[in-house]
This record gives structure tokens, C-alpha cells and sequence, in this order.
């Protein structure tokens, strides 16, 4: 196992390298860029930087001392450079990528374009929301999804399980941020009741609450975003668990041990366990990651919770390039890890698995 994690841990480097190679090539060819939107907003185009950017990019003007940027003419060639240099766009683009990748390995991911602080520190203040939102529809989607899932695939064909069936399909069905608004409109004061808070994940007097009131207060904001996001996300999980139960209940060796005279439970947990959770546990990392950065990005703006799905969102419209690369980083590293994290968990509940055995 010790020379599969070493080659799995070891392939991670040119996989990042891909991706991050890739993402950077793709962005040389978007239009626009963190000094044409100085620029706009110089020439007094604030409020009409991103139409500026969407429909513009970079264009020669034919003189030799006129800036290259569109809506520079009025702009001192000086004061351009000294932009470029700023953000590092006086070197090529070749030189520029290896400087961001030997300081990316040091986890030096630099300071944000437009937000006069750290990329970490931006990371790092956002961090409480995407774990708060992630973690705890992660922990509720397995610990809801997977009992389901089985009780489904006992009673399969059952009124219990089409009834259930039409319920998470139904859930599944309905978009999340779609879901925030009712919820929003009926239960946050919007026509009806007032029961939940609307914004934010704790109140103002936070700080001053008891501990247990804390945790009331901090509970009773995370139900409305948590109910927008899981409602949809129960389906795949259930009948994900459903399915491989049935398979291997369906199968040989559980009908010899049910000969032998073991209890349905024995059978079940002792025999079938083990099997059918490797289909389950093969869609982890996927999860995780759709929990943490993806799912939530709606429901962040919605609910006004600044999280990271919402920061790389808005730094890929300003252009703050600085943090778009750490977070695609960070990202793509996370999920790499989670993906070894979850081939592990096969070995731990599978012993006769040997990843070792097979070729990568």
C-alpha cells in the first residue's frame, strides 16, 4: 500500500501542473484583464468595466508610443507600464506561469488584485461559511441518504418505496435557489411567517449570547440554506445506496448465508455491508467537492453569505486573477487528496481490495 500512496501522491504533480497549464493558456485568450478594468475605471467607465472587458480585450492602435489597451489613449504609456508591472504582465506569459507554480509549491499564492489583502487571508476569511454549509449537508446527506437507502432496497417495491421514490425525485426535481426564495418568501418574513432569519449565519449580538445560545443562534441560521441545498441532493445518494444494496442481495452468496440459517440483520450488515458500500463510498469526492465549492454558490448569494463558491465567482468577473489561480489550486489539490482519501477507505472496508495489484 506504501509504494501505491507514493505513485498516487507523485502523479498529483503533473495532474495540478495539467490543470493549472490549461486554465492559464485558456485565460491568455480572454478578453480583457485586471489592467484594462483599471483602465476603464480610470477613463471614468466604472459601472461599464465589465461591458468594457466582455466586449473588448486588447487591441494595437498602430503607434508606437500609444498604449495597446483599448480606452488608454488618454493615459500616460508610462503609467501603463507601471500597471503592467504591478501585475506582473511585463514578462511572458511562459515566464510568468513557472513564477506562479514555484510559488504556488510554497503556498505563496501572493495579494489580491483589487482587494488590498492575501489571497490566504481572503481564503481563509471566507472559509467559515463554505465549511459551514459543506460540512454539515455532507454529514446529513450520508446520514439520511444511506439508511434510506437501504430500508429502500429491503422494502424495494413496496408503497414505502415508491411513495419515497416520488419524494426525493420530486426534491431532486426542484432548484435550490428556487427553494431559498419560497423558503425565504414563506418562513423568513417575506409574506407569511418570520420563524427563520434571513441573512448571514449568526445575528448581531452574536458575541454576546451564552455558549448554548450561540449554538441555537448559529444552528437556527443554517436551517433555511442547508433545507435549499439538501432537499436535491438526497436523490443520488439514496438510490446510489439503493441500488448497490439490491445488486448484492440479489447475489449468490447471500442467499447460501440466508440457507445457513444467519438473521436478516447479520446478513445484511455482516455480508452486504461491506459490498455495497464501495459503490457509495466510489462517489465521495465528488460530493465533497460539489458540497464545499460548488453547491453553494446560489444559495451564498441568496442568503448573503459571503463564502468561497462566491468569492471565486466574483473574482472571475473583476479579473482578480491572483485568486482565481489559488483557488483553482487549492481546489484541484483538495480534490486530488480526497480522491487517494477515498481509495483508501476501499482497503478499509474491503481488506481484499489491493490497489497495489492494479496498474495506475
Amino acid at each position: 500500500m506504501g509504494s501505491y500512496i507514493l505513485k498516487r501522491l507523485l502523479l498529483m504533480i503533473p495532474t495540478l501542473l495539467g490543470v493549472m497549464l490549461l486554465t492559464f493558456a485558456v485565460i491568455q485568450f480572454v478578453p480583457g484583464g485586471p489592467v484594462e478594468k483599471i483602465i476603464a475605471q480610470m477613463e471614468g467607465n466604472g459601472g461599464d468595466a465589465d461591458a468594457r472587458l466582455n466586449g473588448g480585450g486588447t487591441e494595437n492602435l498602430g503607434d508606437k508610443n500609444t498604449s495597446n489597451y483599448r480606452g488608454a489613449k488618454g493615459l500616460d504609456p508610462e503609467f501603463i507600464k507601471k500597471l503592467e508591472k504591478q501585475f506582473g504582465f511585463d514578462k511572458p506569459p511562459g515566464e510568468r506561469f513557472l513564477l506562479m507554480i514555484s510559488n504556488y509549491a510554497r503556498f505563496d499564492f501572493g495579494d489580491s488584485y483589487f482587494r488590498s489583502k492575501s489571497v490566504l487571508s481572503l481564503i481563509a476569511e471566507k472559509l467559515p461559511v463554505s465549511i459551514s454549509l459543506g460540512l454539515w449537508i455532507l454529514i446529513i446527506t450520508y446520514a439520511v441518504s444511506i439508511p434510506l437507502g437501504i430500508r429502500k432496497a429491503i422494502k424495494d417495491g413496496t408503497s414505502f418505496d415508491i411513495w419515497t421514490s416520488a419524494v426525493i425525485s420530486i426534491g431532486y426535481a426542484i432548484p435550490s435557489f428556487i427553494l431559498a426564495i419560497f423558503l425565504i418568501i414563506v418562513f423568513a418574513g417575506g409574506s407569511y411567517y418570520n420563524w427563520f432569519p434571513l441573512r448571514l449565519l449568526t445575528s448581531d449580538n452574536f458575541s454576546d449570547l451564552s455558549i448554548w445560545g450561540k449554538i441555537k443562534d448559529y444552528a437556527w441560521h443554517l436551517v433555511l440554506p442547508l433545507v435549499s441545498i439538501g432537499i436535491g441532493s438526497f436523490a443520488t445518494m439514496t438510490l446510489l445506496t439503493k441500488n448497490s444494496f439490491l445488486d448484492e442481495i440479489r447475489k449468490q452468496y447471500v442467499t447460501t448465508a440466508r440457507a445457513k440459517g444467519l438473521t436478516e440483520n447479520k446478513v445484511l450488515y455482516g455480508h452486504v455491508f461491506r459490498n455495497a458500500m464501495l459503490l457509495v463510498i466510489s462517489g465521495f469526492p465528488g460530493a465533497f467537492l460539489h458540497a464545499f465549492f460548488a453547491g453553494s454558490l446560489l444559495i451564498e448569494q441568496v442568503f448573503s453569505l459571503d463564502g468561497l463558491g462566491y468569492l471565486t465567482y466574483k473574482s472571475v468577473l473583476d479579473r482578480d486573477y491572483a485568486v482565481v489561480f489559488a483557488s483553482l489550486y487549492i481546489f484541484t489539490l483538495i480534490g486530488l487528496v480526497v480522491a487517494l482519501i477515498s481509495d483508501l477507505t476501499y482497503t478499509w472496508i474491503d481488506p481484499r481490495i489491493d490497489f497495489e495489484a492494479r496498474d495506475l
